[in-house]
């Protein structure tokens, strides 16, 4: 089938008219891809290399009515574009674009559908679900083979040209390094949609965000970035309106330049801007979470909005049957970074945010999809070596959620240097082990130096693992402590969403309960699993609320809750919240000042000869070295470490100067006794934590050869010290 421009179809709505032309137009320039203010007029340039024509639709400035319809004049390069001397920013517009529809082919042009600008930077109004938005006719018997000719035009949203000019005075970007970056995901619209400090029209948005009270929460927490879940502009699934529910965490992208719409305050994009520099006024970094790896367009079956019908074969990965999607992101489809002019959308929408907007860092969700060529992931593939040599690229942080739904799609351990990478290696050793997991010892040690095993290569450092705990996908840690089961009945899929095995424990009583001793493990539980994150050798990331014992009642896939279940609730914060917040607070002060806890070499336990000294020791609750035995056993849950301050810091062969430090942690249900061991260069361990004895904020001090008695299900931290309290000597 091959269809170009028909005239009318059968029972459908007629086609709207063809407008007067009045602007005058120019050839204008195939560069800068996208629609540009110069000061003069705008130029409009769109990449499609299988159109026949392309149009620009202008519309009013609510985006209503359609004013004018004007044929780009010139084609250079696969690019279509044109100048506009009398278009200003503020103008909104989107495109129609004419060719082939022919499914089979690969090609779904369909000029009856009003689409988005792959590169727009702002974005007004959403998609309203409608029969005209699919190109081909809804019920028909040949489904996506026949064509609908009705308009879209009152259905879709529609790209407005912006100003970029923006003053950003005095504000810097704090350039945290690697080592020292303490990482908070969250989510922007739910952490300030019930903030009592946040004026109830700024909630919910990039203002929200930059309210003082909640930029000074954040800064006093001690975390040095915030990872917002995706702000691109995102799609509402047609499944979660018709049960009036919206899609909350925002992976289905349909402009990777725009910023969400519903998370304005105010019309224009400098409240982003303005969000960013006063995080970074408080010395936080900000790291977005994007999603390159597919669209809201979905598969053969999904809605025309913007890249299927301005280039379909170009834009999209298809099988070798063209009519159908590869799907490794299990959405329906999956964006085609093998084609050059796909590529550079990417790299220019990740440029544009790290230039234009200031943002510190990126986090890649399902990036293997991303590296993956034809052949499958490969390291060298063009978007991992565009991100390489890129003078911007190169200097940002660059996280990847390496594992997908496609071939040999799991890939932790394996980007390339430069790169970090979310551990779910160390997310599932640690809850085994403090749910009391047997046989766990060896794993847990691994982990807990940066798995070693996994990124100790090329020259990366240990800051490649990103270690968490929860994540927003997943159990908060207060459920992940509160039930063995999920419990999402509120999505309205009966349950069968989300994860059944989360590693997860009650501890009793599933969900909430008055017990106060099932309260007060819990509670000594969350404190063991942050206390772990925290001095593990890494990149530590905190989810959110875990600070103060958020609950999501049990729900691990929250992603089309826009409601209290996801909301942070500031007011209900209780006693058990406020302790666990000011428990972290102690943790991450920690961690800054004890720079054993954040080395930038890999440590590895062997005998450095020249200094005479080992980085790291694994202990026995005896106080002498763990053998192999003692490793290999099942029902061992205790273990120490003790971290000798005196190993080299960097390659330069020279003795450290850092403090050193033991590190206890029992999952054993009862009490150990673990001999504190003696080392080279004090006569004593000072205890800076105790998970037991969570108030405790003076120091004990504890002899050589002392029996320490570890509670059950507890995490210590001692600091060695000599008798007068002077520093040790090598």
């Amino acid at each position: 089938m091959n269809i170009e421009a028909p005239k009318a179809v059968a029972g459908a709505a007629p086609q709207a008219p063809q407008v007067v032309r009045k602007s005058r137009v120019r050839e204008g320039m195939p560069f800068p891809l996208g629609a540009t203010w110069d000061g003069l007029g705008v130029n409009f340039a769109l990449f499609s290399a299988h159109a026949a024509k392309v149009e620009l639709c202008l519309f009013d400035g609510e985006g209503t009515r359609e004013l004018e319809r004007i044929e780009l004049p010139e084609y250079t390069d696969e690019v279509w574009h044109g100048y506009l001397p009398d278009a200003r920013a503020g103008t909104t517009y989107d495109y129609r674009v004419h060719g082939p529809y022919e499914p089979a082919a690969g090609h779904r042009f369909n000029h009856n559908k009003l689409l988005l600008d792959p590169y727009a930077k702002q974005i007004v109004g959403q998609v309203k679900w409608d029969p005209a938005l699919f190109g081909y006719t809804v019920g028909a018997p040949d489904k996506d083979l026949s064509f609908d000719a009705r308009d879209s035009a009152a259905c879709m949203p529609k790209c407005r040209v912006i100003d970029p000019a923006f003053t950003w005075a005095r504000a810097r970007a704090p350039r945290t390094p690697w080592e020292r970056t303490i990482i908070y995901e969250t989510h922007l619209r739910g952490f300030t949609m019930r903030h009592p400090a946040v004026p109830l029209e700024r909630r919910g948005t990039f203002a929200g965000m930059m309210q003082k009270e909640v930029t000074d929460y954040i800064r006093h927490l001690g975390v040095t970035a915030v990872e917002l879940l995706p702000i691109h502009a995102f799609v509402d699934d047609s499944n979660l309106v018709a049960k009036e529910m919206l899609n909350y965490w925002g992976y289905n992208t349909i402009g990777f330049f725009a910023p969400q719409p519903r998370y304005f305050a105010t019309p224009t994009v400098n409240e982003v801007k303005e969000m960013v520099a006063h995080l970074h006024d408080a010395g936080i970094e900000v790291i977005l979470d994007v999603v390159y790896n597919h669209t809201a367009e979905g598969n053969e079956l999904g809605p025309t909005l913007s890249f299927r019908g301005i280039d379909n074969a170009s834009y999209y990965r298809l099988a070798p049957d063209r009519r159908y999607y590869i799907n490794d992101t299990g959405t329906g489809n999956t964006v085609n970074l093998s084609h050059q002019r796909v590529l550079q959308m990417v790299a220019d929408s990740l440029r544009y945010w790290a230039s234009e907007m200031q943002v510190d860092g990126f986090r890649f969700d399902l990036a293997t999809i991303l590296a993956r060529e034809p052949a499958g992931f490969d390291e060298s593939s063009g978007f991992l070596d565009a991100c390489r040599q890129d003078p911007v690229l190169s200097q940002v942080k660059l996280i990847a959620e390496p594992w997908d739904l496609g071939p040999g799609g799991y890939q932790v351990g394996r980007f390339s240097p430069g790169w970090a990478e979310w551990n779910d290696r160390y997310r599932d050793t640690v809850r085994a082990y403090w749910k009391g997991d047997a046989g766990k010892l060896g794993d847990l040690a691994a982990r807990l130096t940066a798995s070693a095993d996994l990124f100790n290569k090329r020259g990366r450092k240990p800051w490649a693992s990103v270690n968490f705990i929860t994540a927003h996908d997943g159990f908060t840690l207060n459920d992940l402590v509160s039930y063995n089961d999920k419990h999402n009945e509120a999505n309205g899929e009966g349950n069968r969403d989300g994860r059944s095995e989360n590693l997860s424990w009650n501890h009793g009583v599933e969900g909430a309960t008055d017990d106060k001793d099932i309260r007060a493990l819990r509670c000594r539980q969350m404190r063991n699993f942050l206390a772990t994150l925290l001095f593990a050798q890494g990149t530590p990331m905190i989810l959110a609320g875990d600070e103060f014992a958020r609950t999501q009642r049990g729900n691990n896939n929250a992603y089309a809750q826009d409601s209290e279940i996801s909301w942070f609730d500031w007011e209900g914060i209780g006693e058990d919240g406020r302790a666990l917040t000011e428990f972290i607070r102690r943790l991450i002060h920690i961690r800054k000042t004890q720079p054993m806890l954040r080395r930038g070499r890999f440590l590895t336990g062997a005998d450095n000869e020249e200094l005479g000294v080992k980085d790291a020791t694994w202990l026995a609750p005896s106080g002498k070295e763990m053998t192999v035995e003692q490793w290999n056993d099942g029902n061992a849950r205790c273990l120490g470490v003790v971290l000798d301050g005196r190993a080299q810091p960097t390659g330069i062969r020279r003795r450290g100067s850092d403090q050193t430090l033991l590190l206890v942690l029992n999952a054993h249900y009862d009490m150990v006794r673990f001999k504190l061991p003696q080392v080279v260069g004090g006569n004593r361990w000072s205890c800076l934590v105790d998970t037991n004895q969570p108030q405790q904020t003076t120091p004990g001090a504890f002899a050589f050869g002392a029996d320490y008695e570890v509670t059950g299900r507890s995490l210590l931290l001692f600091e060695m010290s000599t008798a007068d309290g002077s520093p040790p000597t090598g």
